[in-house]
């Protein structure tokens, strides 16, 4: 039984990884979760300087699913370089750094760290609010996403994952915007914005009045974003948005990913990404597949 993926030309030993930012890099799972067992480590967002994130409070529990507004809180390269890089190297899994920035530059300026480092590949979030467009994210103008995807292309050493937001009118085009401009994979979905108030003091329940909404209450658009895309292009897609089990990983599978990544559940239940990998392997013996990929795009 295989359950080997290969994107970009990288061998993942498993088509599981972490979502961006609920996993660290690992460090705080480690504990719980033997990361050999992960097709790959998505680590949270690097800026080229540390970013102090968003005032609090900056998380709300939903229905189905959580808010958040962290605000991309992190160390910076030279922290992650130094510090998270080798801790990663310990265990036989991929290494994908996600990559965040205000401006092209704080996004080509990590990109260029990160060429001579023993890292697989590159996500680029490009969900931040770009500061010269208005404070709009990069993801969210097709122009913008072919500019910046190009521009990073040019300068990255590793194959580049664009992270595409779900706060857009026609995913497709956005996709396709990404594959023109030479990215060698999709991640999507990123988080829903949304928005929490608490009725009895007549407040905001996140200090930045919205946040990204993620768990189990947006797979359904999740899964829909991922079939059209894949359907798109011909880049490999990587899904996520809610995966809490097993089945929901094959759905996503099914619906044309490459790859999934599990999320907010990791906040639940530490071990989510371990027992999906396993779930996948009891779903393949039990209907006799051979090997993973034929599972990719099957819907029928």
């Amino acid at each position: 039984m295989n359950t080997q993926v290969t994107i970009a030309g990288v061998t993942l030993n498993n088509p599981v990884m972490t979502a961006s930012g609920t996993f660290g890099s690992g460090m705080e799972y480690s504990d719980f979760v033997d990361l050999s067992r992960l097709g790959a480590v998505v680590t949270k967002g690097v800026a080229n300087v540390p970013w102090p994130g968003n005032p609090t409070p900056r998380v709300a529990e939903t229905y189905g699913g959580m808010l958040n507004a962290i605000g991309l809180q992190n160390p910076g390269i030279d922290v992650f370089a130094e510090r998270d890089i080798p801790f990663l190297k310990k265990y036989d899994t991929k290494i994908i750094v996600n990559v965040c920035g205000k401006t092209v530059e704080d996004y080509l300026e990590v990109v260029e760290r990160l060429a001579d480092e023993p890292v697989d590949m590159l996500e680029i979030n490009v969900s931040c609010p770009n500061v010269k467009e208005g404070a709009i994210a990069f993801g969210q103008k097709a122009d913008c996403l072919y500019d910046i995807t190009s521009q990073i292309k040019q300068k990255a050493k590793q194959p580049v994952i664009m992270k595409l937001s779900p706060n857009v009118t026609d995913i497709t085009e956005m996709s396709k915007a990404a594959e023109a401009a030479g990215a060698d994979a999709l991640s999507m979905v990123n988080t829903i914005t949304g928005m929490k108030i608490d009725i009895h003091r007549r407040k905001f329940a996140l200090a930045n009045k919205t946040g990204g909404l993620s768990g189990p209450a947006i797979k359904p658009v999740a899964v829909r974003m991922v079939y059209q895309a894949a359907h798109a292009v011909k880049i490999p897609v990587i899904g996520m948005g809610g995966i809490a089990n097993a089945e929901d990983a094959i759905e996503f599978l099914l619906a044309g990913a490459s790859a999934v990544a599990v999320g907010a559940m990791n906040f639940v239940n530490p071990y989510t990404t371990v027992e999906v990998v396993e779930g996948i392997e009891a779903y393949m013996e039990r209907y006799g597949i051979e090997d993973v990929t034929e599972l990719i795009g099957a819907v029928e």
